[in-house]
């Protein structure tokens, strides 16, 4: 399984990185059969993020460390070396850009996008 990590270097410029998450298979809950587990991660707080049609986020910087599992709609987010890319129903977004210039997002089409945001500790 793959993500998007979105995160800003010393200078304050946004990237998109690609990154993989490995799984092992565990006994999770006996009796049900093993199944593939990814290693857990902490996380401080999660809320559920509804952005509306024709939404548009000029430069900003992300709040916080946090995840984006996006559960409907579709979003478009450029960064700082130019890099435009877009993120559907089933896309994970790491988004680590808390300085600099940050990204630019928008939704594409006529829906609205809806997402579960879950932050990760400072």
């Amino acid at each position: 399984m793959e993500y998007t990590r979105l995160y800003s270097d010393s200078d304050g410029m946004s990237y998109f990185e690609d990154r993989d998450i490995e799984f092992a298979e565990v006994d999770f809950s006996p009796p049900a059969p093993p199944l593939f587990l990814s290693a857990f991660r902490q996380a401080s707080q999660f809320a559920f993020c509804r952005f509306p049609a024709g939404w548009f986020g000029d430069w900003h910087p992300t709040p916080h460390h946090q995840f984006f599992f996006f559960l409907s709609g579709e979003i478009e987010v450029g960064v700082s070396d130019g890099e435009v890319r877009r993120f559907g129903t089933g896309s994970i977004v790491q988004l680590e850009d808390t300085g600099g210039k940050g990204h630019v997002t928008r939704v594409i089409g006529e829906e609205a996008v809806l997402a579960a945001v879950v932050q990760l500790p400072d």
